[in-house]
């Protein structure tokens, strides 16, 4: 059972995006290249930070340094313990960088109080602190007290950690140059636990590693996760009913766990932990990095870059490949997510021809901007290669709205037709139709859907097989007009390329499956009806009523090719990705009894549509 413990906290030690190890040249050694040294840096209120420095033993040059903070763990501890493999990739390791790893405030061998997403204080005075302070502090104590180094500080990460590197661009200290937020954090509302309000029920069992606290410094993990002695989520969350029902699994003693169930809504708690709206001003370069099929950062990334973009006039830079979570940082010769190929090579490519550039140019080179990459640098996840644009999105757009027609037709022009279907929260759509227990899932972003279409309570609407190519760059929204008998409902969209039936199978293609006639997940997004006029201030529905419901779903670079169609699936239910929605309305559904679950009767109308970015070349 201690195995199976250890071997879940890997698991979920990789999920959430701590820093993956890459295949590395056999004849390379970080032990044998590096020195390395464990302080405790104290912060400006007094509490001390544990922080290891590698150090290259050439000295004959002086280096930047190159900094992670995360609350994942800066292990293995002890100054005779080396990582295998250190630094953002294998080419920023080997040419030599000051790389730095720190324990968050709160989390393993550092002092303080843990705080999920610690809000940002502006205007800090005395002893006031945050991560911008922290961070601060750190790099005025590193730039004065490590040896050998460049005056120049470069930050990076990937999920949490990566929200530290958002969060260091807020730090305003001098030596920070360059950022690379990579599958950034940008609102827990929006982004991992929440998405659009909606309560992501698959990451419920890691409310284990943010919730406890701990007495002291320690090199033990302080928390443990819930044992559900079953393989099957789906029947898991459907038997254990509820949400109040899982109180069991998490006392008091758990934080977060208390406060998402007391903050159902978009208040001044988690507008406070937001970091996107203070993107404003930022001086350091940054490059976004971020997955098309990340299953828990497509917001943060997305949105941060824009958010830099529109209030910064700094070097800001994005890449998005065919990756899931932090698949850039895993070097496979072949490029996969899920059932679906992409390419050779594209993580290596990345960290060689993007990465280490951005980096070694506005850390050791003339950092004027002119390093050669593209402002946007996009897989095109149809078409199977990367295109560079001057903006994101591209300029040359047009919006084209898709109604959702009659006969389930996907059309140009809107009608008077409705298409109706029952949600019974008893028989809830699952999100990839397989049995597993997964701390969040990830292959279900490029799945198959067929399973969903042949549901009678998920409405399809596609095209005419394609004559020509099309593609789409940047947001897609989805504006419907809905009824319902009940007075709450969720609704979520997924956008589907259907490929043709002559398609061929690929090496990672299952048995049990054929690529002809596959239906690939390109996009989704749910929208928690009750936040359709406001994230604020939940509102019922009326019975019968049409109404509009809007949900923006992220950006996609994608060519739906000639001899496939474009489909539209709609449904109410996506289950146990997020959690069940009572269809009566509660105030907080985090306190829903049984009887509030109701099974009702959807319409979408005939001038629903999905408006896409059209790209003109």
């Amino acid at each position: 059972m201690k195995l199976f413990r250890i071997t879940l906290l890997l698991n979920l030690f990789f999920f959430i995006g701590a820093q993956s190890f890459a295949q590395l040249q056999e004849d390379y050694s970080v032990e044998e290249n590096y020195t390395k040294m464990e302080v405790d840096i104290p912060m400006r209120d007094g509490k001390k930070l544990h922080t290891t420095i590698y150090s290259p033993i050439d000295t004959s040059t002086e280096y930047p340094i190159l900094m992670q903070r995360t609350p994942y763990s800066s292990r293995p501890y002890g100054e005779d313990q080396f990582r295998s493999k250190i630094g953002p990739n294998e080419y920023l390791m080997q040419q030599g960088n000051i790389i730095v790893y720190q324990d968050v405030r709160g989390r393993w061998m550092s002092e303080g109080q843990y705080d999920n997403m610690r809000a940002f204080i502006p205007n800090k005075t005395g002893e006031q602190f945050d991560e911008a302070s922290d961070t601060y502090d750190t790099i005025e104590w590193l730039i004065n007290n490590v040896e050998n180094n460049n005056g120049r500080v470069g930050t990076w990460g990937i999920s949490y950690p990566g929200f530290y590197a958002t969060y260091s661009l807020l730090s305003d200290h001098p030596a920070l140059k360059a950022a690379s937020p990579q599958a950034s954090i940008g609102d827990f509302f929006f982004d991992d636990f929440h998405h659009n309000g909606a309560y992501l029920l698959s990451y419920w069992r890691a409310t284990a590693l943010f919730g406890y606290q701990k007495d002291g410094p320690t090199d033990e993990a302080w928390y443990n996760l819930p044992e559900l002695e079953t393989q099957d989520q789906y029947q898991f969350f459907l038997d254990a009913g509820p949400l109040s029902n899982l109180d069991k699994y998490y006392g008091e003693d758990n934080i977060f766990w208390q406060q998402l169930k007391e903050h159902p809504n978009y208040d001044e708690f988690w507008q406070s932990r937001g970091i996107v709206q203070h993107m404003k001003n930022i001086k350091p370069a940054v490059m976004i990095v971020g997955g098309l099929f990340d299953a828990e950062d497509l917001y943060g990334p997305f949105n941060i870059y824009k958010s830099i973009e529109e209030h910064s006039d700094n070097y800001n830079s994005i890449v998005f490949g065919p990756w899931s979570h932090g698949d850039w940082a895993r070097n496979e010769d072949r490029q996969a997510v899920g059932n679906v190929y992409f390419g050779d090579n594209i993580s290596e490519d990345f960290q060689e021809n993007y990465e280490t550039v951005f980096f070694n140019h506005f850390l050791k080179g003339e950092a004027d901007g002119n390093n050669g990459l593209a402002e946007a640098h996009m897989y095109d996840t149809g078409e199977r290669k990367w295109d560079n644009y001057k903006a994101w999105p591209p300029k040359a757009v047009e919006k084209r709205p898709f109604y959702l027609g009659e006969n389930e037709n996907l059309t140009d022009n809107p009608s008077d037709s409705k298409e109706e279907f029952i949600s019974d929260p008893k028989k809830p759509v699952s999100y990839n139709n397989e049995i597993k227990m997964v701390f969040t899932p990830r292959e279900y972003m490029t799945g198959d859907q067929r399973f969903a279409a042949r549901r009678p309570d998920v409405l399809v609407f596609e095209t005419e097989v394609l004559e020509e190519d099309l593609k789409m760059a940047g947001p897609i929204e989805a504006r419907l007009q809905v009824a319902t008998t009940g007075t709450s409902s969720d609704w979520v969209v997924k956008v589907i390329d259907v490929y043709p039936p002559d398609a061929e199978d690929y090496e990672e293609t299952p048995a049990h499956l054929k690529m002809s006639n596959y239906h690939m997940m390109v996009r989704s997004e749910v929208m928690r009806g009750r936040f359709r006029n406001g994230f604020e201030n939940p509102e019922p529905f009326e019975p019968n009523k049409k109404t509009a419901v809007n949900i923006n779903l992220q950006d996609i670079n994608h060519t739906f090719k000639k001899g496939h169609k474009l489909q539209i699936q709609v449904q109410s239910t996506w289950f146990p990705l997020i959690d069940l929605n009572p269809q009566t309305y509660v105030p907080n559904i985090f306190e829903a009894e049984e009887e509030d679950f109701q099974k009702q009767t959807h319409t979408v109308y005939g001038d629903s549509a999905v408006i896409f970015s059209v790209l003109n070349e």
